[in-house]
């Protein structure tokens, strides 16, 4: 039914742009309609869900442990104590280099920090601390997107997508890291010289 579910997940991504309905709603209704059509009998509809039920299970864990971690450092001004500390370590006449250190290093640290513990540990420290420095917080915002989210993701060993993608195409990790890392770190430094001629980031 290839060409029901491009032409569904199509007027779903329409759908989400548009804004029309709110995004849970939209993804429960769809998700409905879809496993009702691609899998009419019960028994098949069952094998799926259990198929991806773990991997639902896992990513919906880390979504509410990661709100969890935030809010316990917003809340007991955490962020605010590092940010400081984070800020004496840091030469004053250095501090213009804080956005082009996070895009640069965003890559190495998707290797320590899971997506989740890295934008909601790692960057609003580095951003509160641009602030007390007078940058623009949403340069480490873009900073951050250059190195992690983008190519570090894909390689990030404490990313359940990560284990999901080498599993289905029999690729060891380690394999898969030596082999991307090399590819990945440079498209960083050319998104991050291109942000740089843009002016999305300043040093």
């Amino acid at each position: 039914m290839f060409w029901f579910n491009a032409l569904f997940t199509l007027t779903l991504i329409f759908s989400l742009i548009k804004g029309w309905v709110p995004a849970p709603v939209l993804f429960l209704v769809f998700s409905m309609v879809a496993l009702l059509v691609n899998y009419p009998k019960l028994p098949d509809q069952q094998r799926i869900l259990k198929g991806h039920g773990a991997n639902i299970f896992l990513v919906s864990s880390m979504i509410f442990a990661a709100g969890i971690f935030s809010g316990i450092l917003t809340g007991t001004k955490m962020i605010d104590a590092m940010a400081g500390a984070l800020v004496g370590w840091i030469p004053q006449h250095h501090a213009n280099l804080l956005p082009l250190l996070t895009a640069v290093t965003g890559l190495p640290a998707s290797l320590l920090f899971t997506p989740d513990a890295y934008y909601f540990g790692v960057v609003p420290v580095l951003s509160q601390t641009a602030v007390q420095f007078g940058i623009d917080p949403l340069e480490i915002g873009r900073a951050a997107l250059l190195g992690q989210m983008t190519v570090g993701f894909p390689i990030s060993p404490l990313t359940a997508s990560t284990f999901l993608l080498i599993g289905l195409c029999g690729v060891d990790l380690g394999e898969h890291q030596r082999f991307v890392f090399k590819w990945a770190f440079g498209t960083t430094l050319v998104m991050t010289l291109v942000a740089l001629l843009t002016g999305s980031i300043h040093v």
